[in-house]
């Protein structure tokens, strides 16, 4: 069984970097067609994907958020992380990350709040 936990500071004050970790066990994120993915929620909103980082290597971005957003990952950890830079309070959200796949994300994390605010 896949397990994601998120990890990270839950308040992040405005114009910082906001980074999160998502430790993934029960799985390599190096195998095969995954995809690995950090989503958002933000307060009375739907889920936001934000960007995913494949199983290759590969990192796709949000167009909305392509210039904020950075996913790298470490394969001797078996992480993968999130930085989004300048951060505003629009920026508040329950952020997840999750495992995808062709035909959709099959694990996800608890999610972790996070909160921009000075």
């Amino acid at each position: 069984q896949v397990q994601l936990q998120e990890s990270g500071p839950g308040l992040v004050k405005p114009s910082q970097t906001l980074s999160l970790t998502c430790t993934v066990s029960g799985g390599s994120i190096t195998t095969n067609y995954n995809y690995w993915a950090w989503i958002r929620q933000p307060p009375g909103r739907g889920l936001e994907w934000m960007g995913s980082i494949a199983y290759s290597g590969s990192t796709y971005y949000s167009p909305s958020l392509k210039s904020r957003t950075s996913i790298s990952r470490d394969t001797s950890k078996n992480q993968f992380t999130l930085q989004l830079t300048s951060v505003t309070p629009e920026d508040t959200a329950v952020y997840y990350c999750a495992r995808g796949r062709e035909d959709g994300y099959d694990f996800w994390g608890q999610g972790t709040q996070v909160t921009v605010s000075s």
